[in-house]
């Protein structure tokens, strides 16, 4: 298991070279690797992020200096503390934490699917069947970034795979459902973005004053569930 330095607060913890050949057994090891960081409770360190096939590892290093490590030595000592946390033996001991399920609802009224004519011209099939192959499907959160709360999910139909657009808009409004090549995102703000929209949900995936703020989580489950222009309204209003 290599790890590398990134900058000078944070190390990445590679846990596996490919995420596309396994995605949900690689998923399920990069989730393993930071519970087993989680529990091992290294000082120093403040936030560790999943993504595909890595584990981000944030560290203050003043923190990790007051635990009398010398100043040259923080990477080293680190990389030390996070090797001893993970002994290969141990790691497929540790019991899998229940993944959560999460319904979120999808409004595919025309005023919020921006693009959802060009992806059924993409997919050669109708709107409707592009809705309907859409919310059917089991989705994964693979990862969370670009924006705060933005999840990559993995689990699109292979046939809903269409391209980023050539040209990125300058704003896409919160709660934007999206296509982007072989994933599904969700937009939690305000924000440029080249995804294909579909859709949007009422819901809110980034409230800061929450804790924790992001609504979804690397490793959760996920399911859309359609609803009308009605319900939408009603759920925010």
């Amino acid at each position: 298991m290599d790890i590398t330095p990134l900058g000078d607060s944070a190390l990445i913890v590679h846990v596996r070279d490919r995420f596309k050949d396994a995605p949900e057994k690689t998923l399920n090891e990069v989730l393993d690797v930071r519970g087993r960081l989680e529990d091992a409770h290294i000082p120093g360190v403040i936030e560790l992020a999943a993504a595909y096939t890595t584990v981000a590892v944030f560290f203050d290093p003043i923190r990790v200096i007051n635990h009398a490590v010398e100043p040259d030595r923080v990477i080293e000592w680190l990389t030390q503390k996070i090797h001893e946390s993970l002994p290969p033996g141990e790691r497929k001991r540790r019991k899998k934490a229940a993944a959560r399920t999460v319904e979120i609802p999808v409004c595919y009224d025309p005023e919020f699917a921006l693009d959802l004519d060009h992806v059924a011209q993409h997919a050669r099939m109708s709107p409707k069947e592009v809705v309907d192959l859409h919310s059917a499907a089991d989705y994964h959160v693979s990862c969370i970034g670009f924006t705060p709360g933005f999840p990559y999910l993995a689990g699109l139909p292979e046939k809903l795979t269409t391209p980023r657009r050539a040209t990125p808009r300058k704003e896409i409004p919160a709660g934007s459902v999206a296509i982007g090549g072989t994933q599904s995102g969700i937009y939690p703000l305000r924000s440029p973005g080249g995804w294909n929209v579909i859709g949007r949900t009422p819901l809110r995936l980034f409230e800061p004053q929450k804790n924790p703020p992001t609504l979804l989580r690397a490793g959760d489950r996920l399911r859309f569930r359609a609803i009308s222009r009605q319900e939408f309204e009603a759920w925010t209003f």
